[in-house]
């Protein structure tokens, strides 16, 4: 800015010796009073302008000299914010990491104080070895299954044939039932919670339908202490071998 301004001042001084030289020359020297009777009152407004304007040039630095420390300070408080939003971002990150850690324990916790699911599970058939009919008896009789493929939670006695319940739940039964009864008894079972018949598998007596198999199935709720188990009606028979034709199977879905 100042420099421009003395260029200014340069040419101004250049302009006036021009000025000077040339009412010389064309109108005879008069004296120095009556050329700058006449030059010196339009000199003085062009310096007092060039003053304003040196004053305007001067305040103009001045603004811009704040505008680059104000900008200055702004960008140091940028950088102190940015600086703040980074270790900001680095403690969410470990937020987020001990929030995660503190769900994966809390999911652990409530496995560990939640009841177990109790495990009860059988499935047997009817002879351990040999061959034959089972029955008749005079009465209906439970079925004892002697062969024993799994018996998890020892619900089931093979010395019996009964399943007692341990724990109140929804249990699911099934049973099938094979009968080689030509000429002789036809066969009913029945599968019973306690003394009541929840249901029934029946071979016709028909000397044509020699081998006959039939299996059903039922899901009831058993409170503890209920007996299930399958029932031989009386003056019946079913047959067996190592094929295993006459099997019981029960487990808990699920607790109540």
């Amino acid at each position: 800015m100042n420099g421009v301004l003395a260029l200014l001042l340069l040419s101004l001084c250049c302009c006036l010796s021009r000025g000077l030289g040339d009412n010389r020359d064309s109108e005879g020297y008069q004296g120095t009073g009556a050329s700058l009777a006449v030059c010196l009152p339009d000199t003085c407004a062009l310096f007092r302008e060039l003053a304003a304007m040196k004053e305007r040039l001067g305040t103009m630095d001045q603004t811009q000299a704040a505008l680059k420390e104000s900008f200055g300070a702004m960008g140091q408080k940028l950088g102190a914010v940015e600086t703040k939003l980074q270790g900001s971002e680095s403690q969410v990150g470990e937020l987020k990491k001990v929030i995660a850690a503190q769900e994966e324990e809390l999911k652990a916790l409530k496995k560990s104080l939640s009841p177990a699911q109790p495990k009860v599970a059988f499935s047997v058939a009817l002879r351990d070895s040999g061959s034959g009919n089972i029955g008749p008896f005079t009465t209906n009789t439970p079925l004892q299954y002697k062969r024993v493929f799994s018996n998890t939670g020892s619900s089931y006695n093979p010395a019996t044939g009964i399943f007692t319940a341990m724990v109140r739940g929804m249990y699911c039964f099934r049973y099938s039932m094979y009968s080689n009864n030509s000429g002789r008894p036809n066969s009913i079972v029945s599968l019973m919670k306690n003394s009541e018949k929840l249901v029934t598998t029946w071979n016709t007596d028909d000397s044509m339908n020699v081998h006959e198999s039939a299996s059903n199935a039922a899901v009831v709720q058993l409170e503890v202490g209920d007996s299930v188990y399958i029932q031989l009606w009386a003056n019946r028979v079913v047959y067996d071998d190592i094929n295993n034709y006459n099997t019981f199977t029960g487990f808990l879905l699920f607790t109540v």
